[in-house]
């Protein structure tokens, strides 16, 4: 188990972020740190490759489950997110990189039901949080299914983003 100062926790949304002019009127609106070790890469793009490659294999078998279940409604599924070839280079894992800055990634996704945002920033933007690493997560549902959606998966979404910074420290973070 990480120590107290390696724990990822929820924080403040961080008012330097790029995707801070979404939080207005947001269905879900939330960010979590964790501190990163001196030693640690300071690049957006190298630590965001690391966290979302760092997946546990209980949230591999729940992708599964939910790409059986959203499918059903119209949903992308993950393969469907993955894309064809040509557009994995503009993809992290199953999102689309949005917008790369060496101190912060936005990655997401629009769609019929909700429009997701995905930032990964770190500490050194945000005066209060420095040497930590933040991922902020930004969802603006568009109708009844994207809030079915959400309300279903909002529980799994917080200790799934947790669980990735945690094991990340846990698995050694990349070095600077």
């Amino acid at each position: 188990m990480p120590n107290e100062t390696q724990a990822a926790r929820a924080v403040p949304l961080p008012a330097a972020s790029r995707i801070a002019e979404l939080y207005a009127g947001a269905d879900l609106a939330d960010s979590y740190a964790v501190v990163l070790p001196p030693n640690a890469s300071r690049n957006a793009e190298i630590l965001t490759r690391f966290v979302l490659a760092t997946q546990p294999a209980w949230l591999t078998m729940m992708m599964g489950v939910r790409d059986a279940i959203a499918g059903r409604f119209g949903i992308k599924t993950a393969a469907q997110l993955r894309g064809a070839p040509a557009e994995r280079a503009s993809r992290i894992y199953i999102f689309k990189i949005y917008e790369k800055a060496e101190n912060e990634m936005i990655l997401g996704q629009d769609d019929t039901h909700l429009d997701f945002r995905l930032s990964v920033l770190l500490g050194a933007s945000e005066p209060a949080l420095p040497g930590q690493i933040m991922v902020t997560t930004v969802v603006h549902c568009h109708n009844l299914l994207g809030r079915i959606y959400l309300a279903m998966i909002l529980p799994f979404h917080r200790i799934i983003v947790r669980s990735m910074l945690d094991r990340a420290g846990r698995k050694g973070w990349p070095a600077g």
